[in-house]
């Protein structure tokens, strides 16, 4: 009895495989009561049993003028049977003018097996390991309107199935030729320019590429010229700030036009159009971009004093603030720009349609590729926000970092650019500059003591010399120094050379204390020769061996 149970499950999975293969199988075709019926019997050498057989079968028989032959390459479903003999040959010469000019054949996608599987295991597509019965070659553009090209696998009755290029694809032929095929200038053209000359350009192309872009960098230069001479002219500062901030775009986007104009008279094969249309959006993009960043540094520029000298002023601290703040709004306002600005060229580009699945399955390892090549960009264009929004360092203000006293002039995306009191610019990265110890002098209150250590003998006296201090502070101007401020003289240290004494001169404004603070030195030093000078010992009888 078990073995019975045993059999007749063994029959039931049986029948229930048999019912299941043959809708598995025509899922993978469309299934059509019959194919061109106009044309008659396909010719027997005409391989048409997977995609690369009949893409690579079109190509060579548009090429070889059989456009008979190439006809059955086509669903001719939408012309009626009696005109199918006269209208396939036309259909497929101008398909295959729309292929050789607007497509650039992705020839991985078309596998040679009739199921088109892609079988590999290294692949990464998002239909590996599925039968397909449809294959987007390209997708074209009218009027915001997408029209795909398509090869399609179909089985007319009993007919083994077919690769042939869609139903939809062959009713949109004649539009696509209209808008993509030669135009009435290209076909004025002697016949030699319209050859082929080499890596699918036809010689028009490739004289006329060169031409096209000499013409359009000459525009441009003239109307760089026609800025520069408005510019001079002007006498107004800031009509000049103005016609120099529109200098640039306006010759980005002279030269995109003319480029886009004479791309609209004559129409590009492929490989060109695949990068002279981008370049075209990128151009447009690029223009407006930084018209609009030019037009609102000139405004800033108008609104904030920026001048590093008048911003360490004391009494400017709001003034400091706000020029910082206004910096962080700028580059942020430049990264969202930057942004919208990549965005629109890819959908003009149609990149992200052209890609497709396959952009989508790669996503992880190019984000893991970008995020590692920018790490360092990203790090620092995160520092200089965290600086802007933390006030640690403002523009204006007065630091010392890495033993030097400097003014921050700038706080840009990857880098601080620093003006040491020589006059000299340090250029430190972000992350650098953050991640050091560094003093700010002008952060919160706008006194400070500056130190003025002097070594002077074991003998000396340090009461003559607190009176020498005393006298100093009396000479030095009222407006450097503290109001009821902190002054002391005391020893700080000794050693077998001598002892070390300290003036405390409390200064009113950090930016000028430093130079204060080297006045009453010189002025100390002289009165303390002059001691010296009257027998009194101050300073230590060192060796120059001894001191090293």
């Amino acid at each position: 009895m078990s073995f019975t149970f045993k059999g007749f499950c063994i029959v039931l999975l049986s029948v229930f495989l048999s019912v299941l293969t043959p809708a598995d199988a025509q899922e993978a075709v469309y299934e059509i009561e019959r194919l061109n019926a106009g044309l008659g019997s396909a010719p027997e050498e005409l391989d048409r049993s997977s995609p690369h057989s009949s893409m690579e079968a079109l190509l060579d028989l548009v090429e070889a003028d059989d456009l008979g032959t190439a006809a059955h390459l086509l669903n001719l479903a939408p012309i009626p049977p009696e005109a199918q003999p006269t209208r396939g040959p036309q259909l497929a010469r101008k398909l295959h003018t729309i292929l050789d000019r607007k497509i650039v054949i992705d020839w991985g996608k078309l596998l040679d097996r009739p199921d088109a599987l892609d079988a590999s295991q290294t692949t990464k597509s998002a239909v590996a390991g599925q039968a397909r019965q449809s294959i987007l070659l390209g997708l074209l553009t009218i009027d915001d309107r997408p029209y795909p090209i398509r090869l399609d696998r179909v089985q007319a009755g009993d007919q083994p199935p077919v690769w042939v290029f869609s139903e939809r694809t062959v009713a949109d032929i004649e539009k696509l030729y209209h808008r993509f095929g030669p135009t009435e200038f290209e076909r004025a053209l002697p016949d030699w320019m319209r050859h082929d000359a080499f890596w699918n350009l036809m010689w028009w192309e490739v004289i006329g590429v060169p031409i096209m872009f000499v013409i359009a960098g000459l525009a441009g230069w003239i109307v760089h010229s026609a800025f520069s001479r408005l510019a001079r002219r002007t006498k107004r500062y800031y009509l000049t700030r103005i016609i120099e901030a529109a200098r640039l775009p306006a010759v980005l986007f002279t030269i995109t036009l003319l480029v886009s104009l004479i791309s609209n008279v004559f129409v590009f094969s492929g490989p060109i159009a695949a990068l002279v249309f981008p370049a075209i959006a990128l151009g447009y993009v690029m223009s407006a971009l930084i018209f609009l960043v030019n037009a609102a540094d000139r405004v800033i520029d108008q609104i904030v004093e920026w001048d590093d000298q008048s911003l360490a002023e004391m009494g400017k601290d709001s003034r400091r603030a706000t020029a910082t703040r206004v910096s962080l709004a700028r580059r942020m306002m430049i990264v969202v720009i930057f942004l919208v600005g990549i965005g629109v060229v890819l959908a003009e580009a149609n990149v992200f349609r052209t890609f497709g699945f396959s952009l989508l399955a790669s996503a992880g390892a190019l984000t893991l590729i970008l995020g590692f090549a920018a790490r360092e960009v990203l790090s620092n264009i995160m520092s200089s926000m965290q600086i802007a929004l933390n006030q640690s360092a403002r523009i204006g203000d007065k630091v010392i970092y890495k033993g030097q006293m400097c003014n921050v002039e700038r706080i840009n995306f990857t880098f601080v650019l620093l003006r040491v009191w020589t006059g000299v610019r340090l250029v430190v990265p972000v992350t650098e500059f953050v991640s050091e110890t560094f003093e700010n002098w002008t952060m919160r209150e706008p006194q400070m003591i500056r130190e003025i250590a002097i070594r002077v003998a074991h003998c000396a006296d340090v009461d003559k010399l607190r009176q020498l201090f005393d006298e100093v502070v009396e000479e030095l101007d009222d407006e450097e120094l503290y109001e009821d401020g902190f002054f002391e003289t005391v020893v700080t240290s000794q050693d077998v050379f001598g002892q070390v004494v300290t003036f405390c001169l409390n200064c009113s404004n950090p930016n000028t204390s430093w130079m204060t603070s080297c006045k009453a030195r010189e002025m100390l030093i002289a009165k303390m020769q002059k001691l010296e000078e009257q027998g009194e010992r101050v300073f230590p009888e060192v060796e120059p061996a001894e001191g090293a």
